[in-house]
């Protein structure tokens, strides 16, 4: 039996404007942004739907926006069953709210938390990401592991988006070395990414411990449906479990390919992306080319 999987997009699918139509023509949404305005503590619909760039590039503002468009695009829909569930990094407490594992007061708490404390952390750090493309994951990973032995400085694997396609995490110097390698091993590109930090590396641990407690110290139900964690690339129903994949997810891989393929051999045809942009229709298309994917925003 074919099943339909709802995905959940992350940071650096934000635009001006986003979720304005949603606040316009339905109550529910429009409750929803005044919550999250008074939860969050500042305007955030505000710089939704009008901010600069500039303004919804900022960590703090930029992971709640995300999270805010998608989990309210996802309550405006009224015939949604997930079989199954995932989200790309953040969207992964998205997709949380989408199978009922977290409320939306909560899920937005600790959005907000993680955002705060992953911009501090960058503060402390400065670090950047790449994108490699077209070179196979193991001699990514393989760069990686030579620069840090050589240099000491730090360079991981951060984000599996689709075959070709591999985003690594670390120290600025580290970074510029390995991108360096990686197109003198072949990869088409190594473009360092307009990014505040290295998500999804070990300089994000100073954020760790804050998001840590904050997750302990949150109710998380039973999920109406699996969802498919970052971390472990595969199908998850125990809540314990789900909140320690979370924990682990801020330093950990991302590891996308590896979760649509699981998806995929569990029975997923149909792919929606609920949220802001189609990044993520674009690479599950790349990752199981018969998919059926659509988008809702």
């Amino acid at each position: 039996m074919s099943k339909h999987a709802y995905v959940f997009p992350g940071q650096g699918s934000q635009f001006s404007g986003m979720g304005k139509n949603l606040y316009e023509s339905n109550a529910v949404a429009k409750q929803l942004f005044e919550d999250a305005n008074s939860i969050l503590g500042f305007n955030i619909s505000e710089i939704m739907f009008g901010g600069t760039d500039e303004q919804l590039k900022q960590t703090n503002v930029t992971q709640p926006a995300v999270f805010l468009h998608s989990v309210i695009a996802f309550k405006t829909l009224n015939d949604a069953k997930p079989d199954m569930v995932a989200g790309h990094s953040l969207g992964e407490f998205s997709a949380l709210v989408a199978n009922n594992v977290l409320n939306f007061n909560d899920a937005l708490k600790l959005v907000s938390i993680r955002a705060n404390a992953m911009q501090k952390a960058c503060e402390i750090n400065p670090s950047t990401m790449a994108a490699v493309l077209a070179l196979a994951d193991d001699k990514v990973e393989e760069i990686c592991k030579q620069v840090q032995d050589e240099t000491g400085e730090v360079v991981v694997a951060a984000n599996y988006n689709c075959p070709g396609q591999l985003v690594i995490s670390g120290s600025i110097k580290g970074i510029e070395i390995a991108c360096e390698r990686m197109k003198a091993a072949g990869a088409k590109r190594a473009l360092v990414l307009p990014v505040g930090g290295a998500f999804h590396s070990p300089l994000m641990n100073p954020a760790k411990e804050e998001l840590a407690a904050a997750i302990e110290a949150t109710t998380f139900n039973t999920p109406s449906c699996p969802v498919y964690q970052n971390v472990v690339a595969k199908a998850v129903t125990d809540a314990s479990e789900i909140k320690n994949n979370l924990i682990a997810q801020l330093t950990g891989a991302v590891r996308w390919t590896q979760s649509v393929q699981a998806m995929v051999a569990d029975g997923a045809t149909h792919f929606t992306e609920v949220g802001p942009g189609k990044v993520l229709q674009g690479l599950v298309q790349k990752i199981y080319k018969e998919a059926i994917v659509n988008g809702m925003s």
